[in-house]
C-alpha cells in the first residue's frame, strides 16, 4: 500500500473538508505516521473515515475529529497538556507536537504499554504516561493549559476543569448518541468559564470505569 499516498488523500479528502486549516496541525499530520498507531493487522484501515477498533475494546476517533479537536484546542509550544484516555498514542503525538509537555492519562495498563511503545517508536520523548481513573485528572501536575478528553462523556467534568489554569482550554464531546457535542470550556477566572459549542459528533465513551453516567429519569 502507497502510505504516504494515502496520507495525502486523507489530509485533502476528510481533514481539510472539516475545517482543519491550520498549517501547524497540517503538517503534523504528514510527520506523525498514523498507521504505526494503530493495531498491526488494521495498518491499511489506517486512513479510512472511521473508528477503528483497539485491542481493549475501545476504539480511536475518525481521523478528521481527532485532527479537529487537537486544532481546536489552540495550543502553543509553551503549553502544557492532560489528555484524557491515551487509547494507541496517536492523539498523545499530535499533541506532543505541538506543546511543550504531555501528560496522558489511561486506565488501561495494556494500552499504557502499547502506547508506550508507538510513542517510542517514533521518536516522542516529551510525553508522560500515567495509569489511572482519567476523570479525575492528574492533580500532581495540575494546573493544565489544555485538556483534551478522548471519549465522550455525558456532562463536562467540574474535575477537570478545575484542573486548568487561567486561560486554559478544556475540549470534551459531551451527550448522548445519535447526536453529542463537541465543547470548549475556558477559563477566565478562579471563578468564571466560558463555554463554547465547537460542532456536533458521536464518538464512543470514555471507559465505563472513567465515565459516571448521571441518573436518568423514566417516565
Amino acid at each position: 500500500m502507497d502510505f504516504e499516498n494515502a496520507r495525502f488523500n486523507l489530509v485533502e479528502q476528510q481533514i481539510r473538508p472539516w475545517d482543519v486549516l491550520d498549517p501547524k496541525v497540517l503538517d503534523l499530520l504528514f510527520h506523525v505516521k498514523r498507521e504505526d498507531f494503530v493495531p498491526a493487522d488494521k495498518r491499511t484501515l489506517a486512513f479510512v473515515d472511521t473508528e477503528l477498533p483497539l485491542v481493549n475494546g475501545h476504539k480511536m476517533l475518525q481521523p478528521k475529529v481527532e485532527a479537529r479537536l487537537v486544532q481546536d484546542l489552540g495550543l502553543k509550544p509553551e503549553d502544557k497538556v492532560l489528555e484524557i484516555g491515551t487509547g494507541s498514542g496517536h492523539v498523545t503525538a499530535l499533541l506532543a507536537g505541538l506543546s511543550r509537555h504531555v501528560y496522558s492519562v489511561d486506565i488501561d495498563p495494556a494500552m499504557k504499554e502499547m502506547a508506550a511503545k508507538n510513542l517510542k517508536k517514533a521518536g516522542i520523548t516529551n510525553v508522560t504516561l500515567v495509569e489511572g481513573n482519567g476523570i479525575e485528572g492528574y492533580a500532581a501536575q495540575a494546573p493544565f493549559d489544555a485538556i483534551l478528553v478522548g471519549g465522550s462523556l455525558p456532562v463536562v467534568p467540574e474535575t477537570l476543569k478545575q484542573q486548568l489554569a487561567i486561560g486554559g482550554r478544556l475540549i470534551v464531546v459531551v451527550g448522548d448518541e445519535p447526536v453529542m457535542t463537541a465543547k470548549l470550556i475556558e477559563r477566565e477566572s478562579e471563578t468564571v468559564f466560558r463555554e463554547t459549542g465547537l460542532f456536533e459528533t458521536c464518538i464512543s465513551r470514555l471507559a465505563k470505569s472513567e465515565a459516571v453516567e448521571p441518573e436518568r429519569f423514566s417516565f
